[in-house]
């Protein structure tokens, strides 16, 4: 029997408990979609920003994307695309909202799920009630094809397990050295964190060119590959563009606000890559587990609870 007032340990043993028991069905009901956790060092150099516009290219390209707005601390998701959201997880963790009423369209083909301090909340659910969540929200699965989690920055237990949960992390950094420098940080917990199965790819904001930015991720990249002993690809650069700025003065996307300038572009050109990218026989290690929403929902769960 499952006891509400369960102490943390107590969770963490009946959720691994759960787990042994629940595996083999989450892995044989795997869905196609694949999540995408969006993460950063430090503050201020553009994650939100590049999660929005990111998944509003991917929705013009035909994918179906949900955008999870995981920023504990900000959760500005919403201001940034213009629409505003009077429900979040939070109600759906609490049982006053059904997932579908809380799912906010900024888009054709783009959902946003309002997250915030509500995602936090999972942690301090008994196990059963964990997985009765998870089932709710596996709906999801029917109706995305990439979940985009914008996480917060730093490296906040939090943050972390969102991303060692999601199958791949787009890391984000700017050529400024301090940026720079943390980004490294983050990849550093990664990897000894999630060990040598992690799918972290490296992502250049705010560059003054493409052989700048070539140069930032050239030396994360030997770092990574010297000191972490992990392969970090390049997943390409955002110049630097006066219209990101007007842009976020209007309370608009700047994919939206000016399709043409040279940041919507950059991002229009990493998004045909990630659209693209659908891996056949290229799994990361982890969706060999489990691909999906309740998977990416399960492993979060367990991470959660473990660190609490």
């Amino acid at each position: 029997m499952v006891r509400l007032d369960a102490k943390p340990a107590d969770q963490a043993y009946e959720l691994r408990e759960l787990v042994a028991a629940e595996t083999g069905r989450i892995s044989a009901e795997s869905g196609r979609l694949r999540s995408l956790a969006v993460t950063s060092g430090k503050g201020g150099v553009g994650k939100s920003s590049i999660s929005a516009n990111l998944a509003l290219a991917l929705g013009r390209l035909g994918k179906r994307v949900a955008l999870l707005d995981a920023d504990l601390g900000l959760a500005n998701l919403d201001l940034l695309l213009g629409v505003t959201s009077r429900y979040n997880l939070a109600h759906v963790i609490r049982g006053e909202r059904r997932l579908e009423e809380i799912l906010v369209e900024v888009d054709k083909g783009v959902l946003i799920v309002p997250g915030g301090v509500g995602m936090a909340d999972i942690a301090d659910l008994d196990p059963r009630r964990q997985l009765a969540l998870i089932e709710s929200l596996s709906v999801l699965d029917s109706m995305a094809d990439i979940l985009i989690i914008d996480t917060g920055a730093g490296l906040h237990r939090t943050v972390v397990s969102f991303c060692l949960a999601a199958d791949s992390v787009l890391l984000l950094t700017t050529p400024e050295p301090a940026a720079v420098r943390d980004c490294y940080g983050m990849l550093k917990v990664l990897a000894f964190s999630g060990g040598t199965g992690i799918d972290v790819n490296l992502l250049v904001n705010m560059a003054s060119s493409d052989e700048k930015a070539a140069s930032v991720a050239s030396r994360v990249q030997m770092a990574a590959a010297q000191f972490l002993e992990i392969s970090v690809p390049y997943a390409g650069y955002v110049l630097r563009d006066e219209a990101v700025r007007r842009a976020a003065e209007t309370s608009r996307p700047f994919f939206i606000y000016q399709p043409g300038c040279a940041a919507s572009q950059c991002v229009k050109w990493i998004a045909s890559r990630l659209a693209k990218a659908e891996p056949s026989g290229e799994l990361p290690p982890k969706a060999v587990a489990g691909r999906g929403v309740k998977a990416f929902l399960f492993r979060l769960a367990k991470r959660l609870t473990r660190s609490g």
